[in-house]
C-alpha cells in the first residue's frame, strides 16, 4: 500500500510539474515575461500553489516554450525570429571591431515579439564603445548585469540598451579575454551558446 501510495503521490507531483511549465510557457510567449523564476512564480499562483517546492527546472520550461510555439504560434513566431536575425546580423556588421557574438533567444529559436536581441560585444577598455555610440549619435540607456561563470563567481559587466530598425538590442560588453569564456545560461547552467557574425550568417542561409 505504500508503495502505491508513493508511485501516486510521484505521478501527482510529475502532473503538477507539468503543468506549472506549461503555464509558465504560456506566460512567457503571452504576457512578456522574461525571467523564467517569475513566470514560474506566477504560474504557480494561477495554478493555486504558490507553496509548492515542486517548480520545474528552467530547461523544462523552455521545452514546454518551444513546443507552445509550435502549436499555437507557428503562424507569427517564425517570421519574428527570423525578423530579429536579421536585424541582429546587421548590428553584428555594425559592430564588427567589437567581435560581436549573439545570445540568447534569437540564437536559440525561442525569439518572439516580445524578445530582445542580444549581444555580447569584446574590448579592451567599455569606453571604446561609449565614445563610438556618442559619436554616432545612438541613443542608449546604460545598465550592469551580473551573469555567472563557469566556476560559479559573478562577475559585473555592463551593458548598453539601445534600438536598431525598431527592434530592441541589448550590447553586453566583456574584456577581450572574454571571447574565451562565456558565462553560464540561465537555461542550461552550461557555457552560454555564443555565434559568430560569419555562424549568423550560415544559419540564416540555412533558413532559406
Amino acid at each position: 500500500m505504500a508503495g502505491k501510495k508513493a508511485a501516486y503521490s510521484n505521478s501527482k507531483d510529475l502532473r503538477m510539474r507539468e503543468r506549472l511549465a506549461q503555464e509558465a510557457a504560456r506566460l512567457i510567449a503571452e504576457e512578456g515575461i522574461k525571467d523564467f523564476q517569475v513566470a514560474k512564480q506566477k504560474a504557480a499562483l494561477r495554478l493555486h500553489a504558490p507553496q509548492t517546492h515542486n517548480l520545474p527546472r528552467n530547461d523544462e520550461i523552455k521545452a514546454a516554450l518551444q513546443e507552445y510555439q509550435r502549436l499555437f504560434k507557428a503562424d507569427t513566431q517564425p517570421r519574428q525570429l527570423r525578423r530579429l536575425r536579421e536585424i541582429g546580423r546587421a548590428a553584428m556588421v555594425y559592430f564588427e571591431a567589437f567581435e560581436p557574438r549573439l545570445v540568447g533567444a534569437v540564437l536559440d529559436g525561442t525569439a518572439d515579439e516580445f524578445s530582445e536581441i542580444t549581444l555580447h560585444l569584446f574590448t579592451d577598455t567599455v569606453e571604446e564603445l561609449t565614445i563610438h555610440l556618442l559619436n554616432q549619435g545612438i541613443p542608449f540607456e546604460q545598465l550592469s548585469l551580473r551573469p555567472t561563470m563557469p566556476n560559479g563567481d559573478t562577475c559585473e559587466v555592463p551593458g548598453y540598451r539601445l534600438v536598431m530598425q525598431e527592434a530592441p538590442v541589448l550590447l553586453l560588453v566583456f574584456e577581450r579575454k572574454g571571447l574565451r569564456q562565456a558565462p553560464r545560461c540561465p537555461t542550461t547552467g552550461k557555457p552560454m551558446e555564443r555565434f559568430s557574425l560569419n555562424r549568423v550568417e550560415e544559419l540564416l542561409r540555412l533558413e532559406d
